[in-house]
């Protein structure tokens, strides 16, 4: 099976000197931190695709690190399918059936269907193997006239915040996979909110069973709409550091990204709002015999994060899907069948659904988007705006459940034929 690596990444450039070669420090290029990497099973890199992943770091539209390596995501899962089906990336037989960029197509669109894999995820996955593919071409790491797919040109519109159309011109694949998501308005990353009861329920389980930090980390994410990746990336000096809000003495201001040490979506700037009873409790687990145990056992530059695992590492991605599947795993033998597809990220849905209600409730809509907005460091208040269409609906949809129910009712338990005679 192929694995993703990180490495830090270190330019040099040759130097000649008395006819021998030598390598130095490249000054005019920039060194890069955990910069992704493929290697198949044999330990041997995937060069062409860490080819990839550098030129479009260090392209010129600065290409994000996390952006990138959620591509190399998909492209490791590529791989490793490739190994299992014994297949070669570059080989493109004549027949269109054999090749292995179309077999692949074939057996996302299966998972999709079985329910294994999301719509959304498909069609990212192969989307980057499409974007690999075209970079290999550009390269030539495949041959140039290699029968790849059949490309097409396909005009977008788009309407402006003040109306007027623009119009651009996209190429697209005809291995694309289209997003057959389900209809319905959904939430950021096309989640929706936690039921307040089934809150409770999840929130009492973990109190009680769960481990602390997985508690407290839900309890950030429902209370404050703080996403993983800052969750995880709390300090101790951050939540010592925390202020109350001037106007709201039990609401406490915790600074987060650039320059503070926590990480934020687009490096945005701003302040998560946090109740006081949570910095408190916060911080009584910041000095807990059993984090202080965890803390004695990571590496220095380590310490001062405020969640560590029981190996005194801090929280990375993989860490937290394993924690979210044996959470689900304890959720559905408690008979919570709700979080069989639990996600985190819902609690930030669920966070941003509630203020958003009592924003609305307390000023105009447009104070409310403002102050949401701010409160869930949004990049674009168009992410703000699906909050209150949300809410919007939600009158409507409970009276057409009360009337369906007042109408339709009577029909349970008797006998279909009598409505028909």
């Amino acid at each position: 099976m192929a694995n993703l690596e990180t490495i830090n990444y270190r330019p040099v450039r040759e130097v000649i000197h008395n006819d021998k070669v030598t390598w130095v420090p490249d000054p005019l290029a920039r060194s890069i931190d955990a910069l992704p990497q493929i290697f198949w099973s044999s330990g041997e890199a995937w060069h062409e695709a860490n080819h990839w992943a550098l030129t479009k770091v260090t392209s010129t539209k600065g290409g994000h690190i996390k952006t990138v390596t959620s591509l190399m995501k998909h492209l490791v899962a590529y791989a490793s399918w490739l190994e299992e089906a014994k297949l070669e990336w570059w080989h493109f037989p004549i027949r269109k059936q054999d090749r292995a960029v179309l077999r692949y197509r074939g057996d996302l669109i299966a998972q999709r269907d079985r329910g294994s894999l999301a719509p959304s995820t498909t069609r990212s996955r192969m989307a980057a193997v499409i974007q690999f593919y075209r970079h290999a071409k550009i390269y030539g790491f495949v041959q140039r006239h290699s029968p790849l797919w059949i490309d097409r040109s396909v005009v977008v519109r788009h309407f402006d915040a003040a109306g007027f159309e623009r119009t651009f011109v996209t190429t697209s694949s005809d291995l694309s996979i289209p997003n057959l998501s389900r209809v319905g308005l959904r939430l950021e990353d096309g989640l929706t909110p936690i039921r307040n009861d089934d809150i409770k329920k999840l929130l009492e389980l973990t109190k009680e069973q769960g481990p602390k930090e997985i508690h407290l980390m839900l309890l950030l994410g429902i209370l404050s709409g703080a996403r993983i990746q800052t969750i995880t990336t709390l300090h101790i000096k951050n939540i010592e550091n925390a202020y109350a809000d001037v106007q709201t003495p039990n609401i406490y201001r915790i600074r987060v990204g650039p320059g503070t040490g926590v990480e934020t979506k687009f490096d945005v700037s701003g302040e998560i709002l946090v109740p006081k009873f949570l910095i408190d409790e916060l911080k009584a687990y910041a000095y807990s015999m059993q984090r202080l145990r965890r803390q004695a056992i990571a590496e220095k530059v380590n310490r001062s994060f405020l969640f560590l695992t029981n190996r005194g590492n801090p929280y990375k991605s993989g860490t937290i899907t394993r924690l979210m599947t044996d959470l689900r795993r304890l959720a559905s033998n408690a008979g919570l069948r709700f979080m069989n597809s639990f996600k985190f990220h819902q609690t930030r849905a669920t966070f941003g659904t509630w203020l958003m209600g009592v924003a609305l409730k307390a000023t105009s809509a447009k104070a409310a988007v403002s102050f949401v907005r701010d409160a869930m460091l949004h990049k674009d208040e168009k992410t703000t705006f699906l909050y209150v269409r949300f809410l919007e609906r939600e009158p409507l949809k409970a009276e057409v459940s009360n009337q369906f129910s007042a109408i339709f009712s009577g029909l349970v338990g008797r006998d279909w034929n009598e409505y028909h005679a």
